[in-house]
């Protein structure tokens, strides 16, 4: 799996290519998190947004489908109790129904195929009245570094699915009906 092989990597790439992003994201994310919540996040990745979830929460459960990263995720990790950690496919979770309170997908949704069948399942396992956390990037293909980074990252064998501009983010889920 590509991203076994760059999961060592991973981290300095991120915070050259998209340090603001990759520095505040889990610091955001954290601000819906309460102390008595149980929250699922999945593609941890390195863990960035999992240590800051982890400060905040009662017990976090952090699913990636990559060993490798989430090798990654547990080093940074390793001073926090109420984290586990466990192989998932984000569009199949075998996870009960309304189990979380919270559920968060950071930096993923543009990676798949069937975004949609990610969130259908984030949402199913996501407690009435709960909250679904999916920030991801938004693209620019104008932008001449954007467009050289998404190539670097193609021959890389990384691929975008989806290159969502803001508008086209929100309207896939208005599509949805959220």
């Amino acid at each position: 799996m590509v991203w076994d092989i760059f999961s060592g990597v991973y981290d300095p790439v991120e915070k050259i290519v998209n340090r603001k992003v990759y520095g505040e994201i889990g610091d955001i994310a954290a601000r819906f998190v309460d102390k008595d919540d149980l929250v699922l996040e999945c593609a941890c990745g390195t863990g960035a947004m999992t240590v800051k979830i982890a400060e905040k929460c009662r017990r976090l459960a952090a699913a990636d489908l990559s060993t490798g990263m989430m090798s990654q995720a547990r080093k940074k990790c390793a001073g926090f109790d109420n984290v586990h950690f466990f192989k998932a496919d984000i569009t199949d979770l075998k996870v009960a129904d309304e189990t979380f309170d919270k559920v968060i997908a950071g930096n993923v949704i543009h990676l798949l195929n069937e975004p949609q069948k990610a969130v259908s399942e984030l949402v199913r396992v996501c407690k009435k009245g709960g909250m679904v956390i999916i920030p991801t990037y938004i693209t620019n293909l104008d932008d001449p570094i954007q467009k050289a980074e998404k190539k670097a990252m193609e021959i890389a064998g990384i691929h975008f699915d989806h290159d969502f501009t803001a508008e086209t983010y929100k309207q896939f889920f208005r599509d949805m009906g959220c």
